[in-house]
C-alpha cells in the first residue's frame, strides 16, 4: 500500500457535527495543502454539499474546493495537492467519476503521496471495486471496479443485527459472506466511529473494533491499532492464524 489515506465508515456521528469526529486528522492529513479538490458527486444537489464540506474545512484551516466548480472538473485536479471524496450513493458516485475522467488523475496524485480522505461512498471508492457498498443501485457504472488504492474491501457504517427487532431478511455478516461466495478480497466492516490510517501500515483508529472477512475463514474482530498486512491477503488458506 503506498499514499497516505484516512478511510472513515461515517461523516456525522449520531448527534455530533459534519466530520467532527474527524478534526483532528483532517488538519493532520492536510497539514501543507494548499488546494484539496473536493469530489461531491456522490449527492445530487452538487452546490449545496460542496458548500457545506468547503466551510467545514475552512473552519478547519484547510481550502477546499469542489472540481465541479470547474468547466472540467478533471483539470480541477491538476493544482490539488489533497483529495476528500465525501458520502452518499457509491453507484452514483463511481458514475459521474467514470464520466468525468477522474479515475487515473486521483490514482496518480494518490501514487505520488498526495493525501487522500474518503468517508463512507468515499471510502468505497477507494477500494478495489464497489462491490462491498450498503447502496442501492439507483444508477449503473460502466463498471464496478474502482480506484483500487488498497488491496481490501470496506462495508461502512458495519452494524450487527439488533435481537430485540424482529428482522427475517439477511444480516450484514450473511451480505458479506455471499460476497465471499464470489469473491476472494478481504472485507473490513467499519462500524460507525472508526476510520482506517494507511501509510506504509494500516491502522485502525477510532472507538470501535472492525471486522475482517475472509474467505473460508470465520469473522473475526479486529481491536483498534495496526492490522499486519498478511491478514489481508487474497483467499487466505481457511485455518491460518489469525489476528
Amino acid at each position: 500500500m503506498t499514499g497516505r489515506l484516512i478511510l472513515a465508515s461515517n461523516s456525522t456521528n449520531p448527534g455530533g457535527e459534519y466530520l467532527g469526529h474527524l478534526e483532528y486528522e483532517i488538519r493532520d492529513l492536510f497539514s501543507g495543502c494548499t488546494q484539496v479538490a473536493f469530489v461531491p458527486y456522490a449527492l445530487a444537489d452538487l452546490d449545496s454539499y460542496s458548500t457545506t464540506a468547503e466551510g467545514r474545512f475552512e473552519r478547519l484551516g484547510v481550502h477546499l474546493e469542489s472540481v465541479h466548480r470547474h468547466p472540467e472538473p478533471v483539470q480541477a485536479l491538476s493544482a490539488a495537492d489533497g483529495v476528500f471524496i465525501g458520502g452518499g450513493n457509491t453507484f452514483r458516485l463511481l458514475d459521474r467519476m467514470i464520466h468525468h475522467k477522474l479515475i487515473e488523475p486521483i490514482r496518480a496524485l494518490v501514487a505520488g503521496g498526495v493525501p487522500y480522505l474518503g468517508t463512507s461512498a468515499g471510502s468505497n471508492v477507494a477500494c478495489p471495486t464497489i462491490g462491498t457498498t450498503n447502496d442501492m443501485p439507483i444508477i449503473q457504472p460502466p463498471t464496478f471496479e474502482a480506484l483500487g488504492l488498497v488491496p481490501f474491501q470496506i462495508n461502512p457504517h458495519y452494524i450487527e443485527r439488533d435481537p430485540d427487532t424482529p428482522h427475517g431478511g439477511e444480516t450484514r455478516r450473511q451480505r458479506l459472506a455471499e460476497f465471499h461466495e464470489e469473491n476472494d478480497t478481504p472485507v473490513i466492516g467499519l462500524r460507525e466511529g472508526s476510520w482506517l490510517v494507511v501509510q506504509e501500515r494500516l491502522i485502525l483508529q477510532g472507538h470501535h473494533p472492525a471486522l475482517l472477512f475472509r474467505r473460508g475463514i470465520e469473522p473475526t474482530e479486529i481491536e483498534p491499532g495496526e492490522i499486519p498486512q498478511q491478514y489481508l491477503r487474497n483467499n487466505a488458506p481457511p485455518g491460518e492464524g489469525m489476528l
